[in-house]
């Protein structure tokens, strides 16, 4: 907990990584100011793209101190408003799973290359970034330490789901899952639905992985975003913050 007489601060900005297949592709990155050495996240952007929410996101985890990269998974499809650019990559049928992972792979790579950065690193994502942040902690060729999953819609996925740019279900993927998982879902969700989550955890518990699920009853998907009243559950929330700095304060910074 930080104390009042402490020095705080942080830097934040926007800088450009090597992505996927060598791609430039440019990423938000906030870190604490201070020698560390400092834990390190990844930040996957939701469907709705690389908007405000994830950059106030990855100035949070610098505040309680995390050196945090989110890149803009729609940096190669152009440029403009987060809505814009959401909408134009939804209607191309959305972004692959394995450039995401080369993305991601990019990102680590960079966090891992800091000085002050201790080398462990975790991944996170809402939506369809939870989705994509379980397929690194499976895929990834560098390996991260500890995974967060909020309301990861389509890890469970039927044959009429698949598509050239989704063409396996991430759960398929579970057995190569060696880090441990964190997982928070709302019951009034419709993507992923309790049954689904219900069908990952069974297969979580079948191969013997470590996680933690946790169902909000009152909550729905994004129960996170405060800008969307909607969606916005005060209460679990704020639990789920808490959560989410006791996994990673005992899996990353601890």
């Amino acid at each position: 907990m930080q104390e009042t007489d402490g020095y705080e601060g942080m830097l934040a900005e926007t800088i450009t990584v090597t992505g996927d297949g060598g791609d430039q592709i440019h990423a938000y990155l906030a870190r604490p100011l201070g020698e560390g050495p400092f834990p390190a996240m990844v930040l996957l952007h939701h469907i709705p793209g690389w908007d405000e929410w994830y950059r106030e996101a990855a100035r949070r985890y610098a505040h309680h101190g995390y050196v945090t990269i989110s890149p803009d998974l729609y940096c190669r499809d152009g440029h403009g408003s987060a809505e814009d650019m959401a909408a134009k990559v939804r209607a191309e049928g959305g972004v692959s799973d394995d450039r995401v992972i080369g993305d991601a792979d990019g990102c680590i790579a960079y966090l891992r290359s800091l000085p002050n950065v201790s080398g462990k690193v975790g991944v996170m994502g809402t939506c369809s970034g939870g989705r994509h942040s379980y397929l690194v902690a499976c895929r990834s060729a560098l390996g991260v330490d500890a995974v967060v999953d909020c309301w990861g819609g389509g890890v469970v996925m039927g044959p009429d789901d698949l598509s050239p740019q989704r063409p396996v279900a991430p759960i398929d993927y579970t057995a190569d899952l060696n880090v441990p998982l964190l997982g928070l879902f709302g019951e009034n969700d419709r993507s992923p639905t309790p049954e689904q989550v219900a069908i990952h955890e069974a297969e979580l518990k079948r191969l013997n992985k470590p996680y933690e699920f946790h169902m909000y009853p009152d909550a729905g998907h994004g129960f996170f975003y405060y800008h969307y009243p909607a969606a916005y559950a005060a209460e679990a929330a704020v639990d789920g913050w808490e959560k989410i700095w006791d996994f990673l304060g005992q899996h990353l910074a601890g």
